[in-house]
């Protein structure tokens, strides 16, 4: 994550700059003066100086123009005001920076003499306001898109906060409910299952009080784990669980609550319609060369026609889908494989992340 400089070291940096041009200007004035001597192999020192010299009013009067464009920013003056209020300083500056070095060397030149530099100090004074107004802009619309940025990333964080409140109740009611249709039948079950079911949500509220919803695949196989071995104890024969996973990508990053919804989904269209048993792949593999994720949940039922699929108000797909592209963007990427008689299967894909909190 990139930092912006702080506006005290950005005002530094501005007036090393200030200062760094005003000394290179002076000596190239300093030897433009001499050219004649110079080209003659000769040198005026106190000439040099004197010119040197003479540059100092105009750069601290050009300085006090900062503050004065801070003013006008500050009270929000329109152009026009802006650049009446430039125009009339401009001949000020112009007098007071020229003056005393008329006063210390009268020339007893014409009038006309005398206007040249009069302009050139009058437009360098111009050209000094046009710059720090320049940067004065540039700084503000530097601090609307930092404001704009942080809007976002709030807007982005309530919606994710939004679509994980909807995952959880989601997640406790149909769980809870394969306890209750349980209990009507055995019991015995029922009870093993209030228990692996304690062990799900200490798994959810671990996330919640860690203020971030990333977790291990690791973590979030074993709370899958936890939640077919519950079904299991509904689903009975029903249920096959077959296993295909990457060993090394056991430590990659990843939302909660992102692999479940894909199995719920399963067991809720697979299995739950139909009384003939089926199998339930899961698989997880992570590209060497990219070190994406990505994670398969397949299985063998009867399948959807994909335009019943687009139009299904199912909520575990979408969100998980709507989470991922807040996060992670174009980076990341949900996909549906399915036909009539085919099965069902959901594959996510989640990019490399950089180094993160997990649950």
């Amino acid at each position: 994550m990139t930092t912006s400089p702080s506006p005290a070291a950005a005002n530094t940096l501005m007036w090393r700059i200030y200062i760094l041009v005003w000394l290179v200007y002076g000596i190239f004035l300093s030897l433009a003066d001499q050219l004649d001597r110079l080209t003659g192999g000769r040198f005026d020192p106190d000439r040099a100086v004197l010119t040197f010299v003479s540059l100092l009013p105009s750069a601290l009067l050009l300085a006090l123009v900062w503050p004065l464009t801070g003013a006008l920013e500050r009270r929000h003056t329109r152009l026009p005001a802006i650049v009446f209020i430039h125009f009339l300083a401009a001949p000020i500056f112009a007098l007071v920076s020229q003056g005393p070095f008329w006063m210390l060397f009268p020339t007893g030149r014409s009038f006309t003499w005398y206007v040249w530099p009069l302009l050139y100090h009058a437009m360098t004074y111009l050209l000094g306001a046009g710059i720090f107004h320049l940067v004065r802009a540039n700084k503000a619309a530097h601090r609307q898109a930092l404001a704009m940025k942080d809007a976002q990333n709030l807007l982005i964080a309530s919606e994710l906060s939004a679509l994980r409140n909807k995952l959880n109740p989601h997640f406790l009611f149909n769980t809870l409910h394969s306890i209750i249709a349980l209990t009507q039948r055995n019991p015995a079950a029922a009870e093993t299952a209030l228990f692996q079911f304690s062990d799900m949500l200490r798994y959810v509220l671990d996330t919640e009080r860690s203020g971030t919803d990333r977790v291990t695949l690791d973590a979030e196989l074993d709370f899958v784990r936890d939640y077919l071995e519950l079904e299991q104890l509904r689903l009975g024969e029903r249920l096959h669980v077959e296993w295909d996973l990457d060993q090394d990508a056991g430590d990659h990053p990843l939302p909660a609550l992102s692999l479940q919804p894909l199995v719920e989904n399963s067991i809720k269209h697979a299995f739950n319609p139909h009384s003939r048993p089926g199998i339930l792949q899961i698989r997880t593999r992570r590209d060497a060369a990219t070190g994406a994720l990505s994670m398969t949940v397949r299985d063998t039922g009867p399948g959807a026609d994909p335009a019943a699929i687009a139009a299904s108000p199912g909520l575990g797909l979408r969100t998980v889908e709507r989470r991922l592209q807040l996060d992670y963007g174009s980076r990341a990427a949900l996909r549906v494989q399915s036909a009539p008689g085919q099965g069902f299967a959901v594959t996510v894909t989640i990019p490399a992340a950089r180094q993160e909190s997990y649950a």
